[in-house]
């Protein structure tokens, strides 16, 4: 027998959205972390606004809003000087159909959101759990620790960042390579006397590389510092280093670097794993892929594999599925993440934009097994894409998606009552939609659509709904 039907290794964004998605549908779920508390730096500051509507879903959205702002604007900077604005990518106008903008909101502060709503659901977060080794069977997995007795689960996730140690243990491999051969520094100061209305950037010299960014990061007192070394350095994180670097390339004093809260090194690399699942277990977020942080996609993308994941787990151990439906998390994601990877590259060594394409509203699973697309004429909403937002009758489509359950959509056209767990909306034909039926899954997006309901029931009955 199992201890618990999901253990979740590692208490990052991954992990703990993982949590709250399976805490909802009432799966008993674990979330280990091998530290002592949560993650406690700025890294992931981006959230995109796809994520925002994970978000909203998942009940953190005012949380989030709250916790953060919108992205202020790139000031360039010479000899203690403004050149003028820099702006990174441009702005997202919000309608009714995308609602949320981009919102910047420190990756501590997130996890924080992320952790309340876990333990408001009644889930868990065991801290000083390290996993050392993972085997499984026909029946479960086990996980093993540096401290403590072993854990038994149907379904293990790990969570445990771009160095997983289960990822290590299950033998799944890993492909990548340097996206920028030079060591970087990134770390969350407080300075004393530089204004939080832009995002303040230090060019380097001629023939140098060693730019440097102070970035505000909205909803604290704090700045993100993000600065790049020559090759062969060793990155030296004291106080005393990062104020030095402060001062020698920007026109902040040394001592005005009042405080430096939390620091890290790093080099930028993209690598994603030769396969998302080994088993019983199944790899997430940066245990899947690592990303630059070039273009904000590494955190959401994260986000992203835990809100596939978790409707399906919840489906399987319900009984509702058959298990063969784990298959589709990497058929899935797998492929979004490598598309992911390479935007991130091209955008770091500047052979793309961000743009709409890092928004993640444009991605999806057209070529999915669970997308079924059985109108003669389909329009711009396809199975296997993003159900917009918009309003039916009155009815906010994103108030009629939140919650665990699917939603069938009858637009302009007739449709059955619905089995158990799907909420039906009607209305006339729909300005983005068109005309037919959409049956949209518990992630948001369109599994099934059709001008009429002949082959519906079939589609419900693969997850226990027909």
């Amino acid at each position: 027998m199992s201890d618990i039907p999901v253990l979740i290794v590692g208490a990052g964004p991954t992990g703990l959205t993982l949590g709250i998605d399976l805490a909802r549908r009432g799966v008993p779920a674990l979330v280990v972390e091998r530290a002592d508390e949560l993650f406690p730096g700025s890294r992931g500051k981006g959230l995109q606004p796809r994520t925002m509507e994970v978000f909203d879903d998942l009940g953190v959205l005012d949380a989030v809003r709250a916790g953060g702002g919108r992205y202020p604007a790139g000031m360039l900077w010479r000899d203690g000087r403004r050149l003028g604005e820099h702006h990174l990518t441009d702005p997202v106008e919000t309608t009714e159909e995308v609602p949320y903008e981009g919102w910047m909101v420190p990756q501590w502060r997130t996890q924080r959101i992320l952790r309340d709503r876990l333990e408001e659901l009644g889930g868990k977060i065991a801290f000083g759990r390290e996993v050392t080794d993972v085997t499984q069977d026909e029946d479960g997995v086990t996980a093993h620790f540096t401290a403590g007795p072993p854990l038994r689960a149907q379904y293990l996730v790990a969570a445990d960042g771009g160095r997983s140690a289960v990822r290590r243990a299950v033998g799944a491999g890993m492909t990548g390579e340097a996206v920028d051969p030079l060591p970087m520094l990134v770390a969350d100061v407080r300075i004393a006397g530089l204004d939080r209305d832009n995002w303040h950037m230090f060019p380097p010299r001629e023939g140098r590389d060693e730019f440097l960014t102070l970035c505000p990061l909205a909803g604290t007192d704090d700045f993100q510092l993000v600065t790049r070394f020559a090759e062969g350095t060793r990155v030296d994180l004291s106080p005393d280093a990062v104020r030095r670097v402060v001062a020698a390339r920007t026109h902040v004093a040394a001592e005005d670097v009042t405080e430096v809260l939390w620091a890290s090194d790093f080099r930028p690399r993209a690598a994603l794993a030769d396969r998302f699942r080994a088993g019983r277990v199944f790899l997430a977020g940066d245990a899947a892929h690592v990303h630059s942080p070039a273009g904000g996609q590494g955190l959401n993308t994260s986000v992203q594999d835990a809100y596939n994941l978790g409707w399906k787990l919840g489906a399987v151990l319900s009984g509702d599925a058959d298990p063969c439906l784990l298959d589709s998390y990497e058929e899935e994601r797998r492929a979004v993440a490598a598309d992911m990877l390479g935007l991130s590259t091209r955008i770091h060594r500047g052979e793309a934009r961000r743009g709409g394409a890092t928004l993640q509203l444009d991605l999806g699973y057209r070529e999915s097994s669970l997308s079924a697309e059985t109108r003669t004429t389909p329009g711009p909403v396809r199975a296997g894409d993003r159900a917009p937002d918009g309003r039916v009758d009155g009815v906010r489509l994103f108030d009629a998606f939140r919650g665990p359950h699917w939603t069938l959509l009858a637009l302009g056209t007739d449709a059955p009552e619905p089995p158990q767990g799907v909420r039906l909306v009607r209305g006339p034909s729909h300005r983005t939609y068109g005309t037919g039926l959409f049956l949209v899954r518990p992630d948001g997006y369109v599994g099934w659509a059709g001008d009429c309901a002949e082959g519906l029931g079939d589609y419900l009955g693969r997850f226990g709904r027909g």
